[in-house]
């Protein structure tokens, strides 16, 4: 049963990370990429690691979601940083 919950899992993470992809090749400006990319990427990291952590012991799954809640960090910050230096960089 843990075999096919990481398999779907893992599955759909992918699928999510192909659809942050295509977003980025198909949206037409830098916001619209970077909502494409920041919410499917953070769903498909979560969903990867949530289907990888039944097959590993507790020690390494805590690890992969201390990664996955650094990701998570970073990537807004890195995302505000971005839109704002599109918008023009001024302070609100």
């Amino acid at each position: 049963m843990a075999d096919l919950f990481t398999i779907l899992a893992v599955t759909a993470g992918a699928v999510l990370f192909l659809a942050g992809t295509v977003g980025l090749l198909r949206f037409p400006g830098t916001l619209a990429r970077l909502h494409a990319l920041t919410k499917v990427d953070n769903l498909g990291l979560g969903l990867v690691v949530l289907g990888l952590m039944p097959q590993m012991g507790f020690l390494a799954a805590a690890k992969m979601l201390a990664v996955w809640l650094l990701v998570q960090l970073s990537g807004a910050i890195v995302t505000q940083i971005l839109a704002r230096s599109v918008r023009g960089g001024g302070e609100r």
